[in-house]
Order: C-alpha cells, then sequence, then structure tokens
C-alpha cells in the first residue's frame, strides 16, 4: 500500500526468512523507484502526485499499444494459447463473482501479452510500469472488472486477427479508460493515500483561494 513502511523485521518474520533477503529487496525496489528510503521513517512505497499519476498512465497507453501491435504482427500462437487460457480464467472468475482473484489474472494477462509482442526492451519498460501502476489499475467495483475483460478479450480478438491497428488501439484505450477512471476518484476525495495519489492540485487551489472573514455574509 503506497505510504506503508516496511519494516526489515516485520517482514522477514512475515515471510520466514533472515533479515539480509528483506534488505536486498528493499534495495532493488528503491532503486526501481517503487519505495524511498529516508532517514527518519526508513522504507516505505512511493505514493504518486496526480500528474505523476497521469503521466505514468499516458506512457503506459502508449507503450501498451506498441506492444500489442507487436503482437498481432508477430502472432505467435503458443503464446496466445497462453493469453487464452489467461483470459479464459479471467471471464469465469467475474461471471462466478470471485473478484478477488481478478487482480493476480489481471497482472499475468498483461505479463503474456508482454510476451506476444517479442520486444525485450519493450517488456522490460512495461514490467517496471505495470509494477509502479499496480494500485493505478486495481479496480475493485464489478461494473469496472466486467468491462476490463471485455477489453482484454477484445485486445486478443484483434491480435489473433492480425489486425495491428485495432490491437494498438485496443490495447492504449484499454489502459487510459482504466486510468481514467482512477483519475476521476480523485475529485470526489482531497488526499487518497490508500490509493497512492495526493491529489496536489486541490490542495494549490485551496491554497490561492481566498479566506472567508469570519463577519463576512454568506449569501
Amino acid at each position: 500500500m503506497a505510504g506503508e513502511r516496511l519494516v526489515e523485521g516485520r517482514l522477514a518474520d512475515e515471510l520466514g526468512v533472515s533479515r539480509n533477503p528483506v534488505r536486498e529487496a528493499i534495495r532493488v525496489l528503491a532503486s526501481e523507484g517503487l519505495v524511498e528510503v529516508s532517514a527518519r521513517r526508513g522504507a516505505s512505497v512511493v505514493s504518486m502526485s496526480a500528474q505523476e499519476a497521469r503521466e505514468t498512465i499516458e506512457v503506459r497507453a502508449l507503450l501498451e499499444g506498441q506492444n500489442a501491435r507487436l503482437a498481432a504482427r508477430r502472432h505467435d500462437k503458443e503464446v496466445i494459447k497462453r493469453i487464452e487460457a489467461v483470459l479464459q480464467k479471467g471471464s469465469l472468475a467475474v461471471a462466478q463473482g470471485r473478484f478477488e482473484q481478478l487482480s493476480d489474472l489481471n497482472q499475468q494477462f498483461h505479463r503474456e501479452l508482454a510476451a506476444a509482442g517479442q520486444n525485450t526492451v519493450l517488456g522490460d519498460l512495461l514490467k517496471r510500469l505495470r509494477e509502479r501502476t499496480a494500485t493505478l489499475f486495481a479496480p475493485t467495483e464489478p461494473v469496472y472488472q466486467r468491462r476490463a475483460w471485455d477489453e482484454h478479450a477484445a485486445i486478443l480478438r484483434a491480435i489473433i486477427a492480425g489486425n495491428e491497428r485495432d490491437a494498438a488501439a485496443l490495447a492504449a484505450e484499454h489502459v487510459m479508460r482504466a486510468g481514467s477512471d482512477y483519475l476521476a476518484a480523485l475529485d470526489t476525495s482531497d488526499e487518497m493515500p490508500w490509493l497512492g495519489v495526493k491529489n496536489r492540485q486541490k490542495e494549490k487551489a485551496r491554497a490561492k483561494a481566498p479566506k472567508r472573514s469570519r463577519g463576512a455574509s454568506k449569501n
């Protein structure tokens, strides 16, 4: 969870390991920008501002679109079979209301989709972005979950058909739509640390707004 402190001892106890591998894992995450380490608070999960979230979503949409285009071009039948298997599991979970399974299945779907693009540089970039935006792309509302898996199915159909343009457009739109749902939530709350984003735009607007004096009329 964004902003949460990562205490080495507690994590080591929970995982049943010594502190050394936990310390190394935190170091790796910090080097990738997923964890920040300070002298006062120690290690904690990084939070993104609304602007940072918006920019990250735009970049991921661009790269996911290009990856889907390449997947349609490469048309690797073995990888496509793996994507179909994940899609079937996800669609079944949605139909049966097993929404708690969808976060992991969503990650699997996008990992296999990245593999279908057969571009290691692009795949590495997407992996980093997926990790960085995990909290941004984790819808909990059933209606959003159903729509997300319908969009997954449409992307895969375009890839199987070898339609590069549609595959790219659908994949980019999928990311932007999910990101828009997330960013729209920022308009209903000044600060949402459990989602990992602070709405600094509202903070700035509040600071600039003239203060009402106690004796001022409310009319």
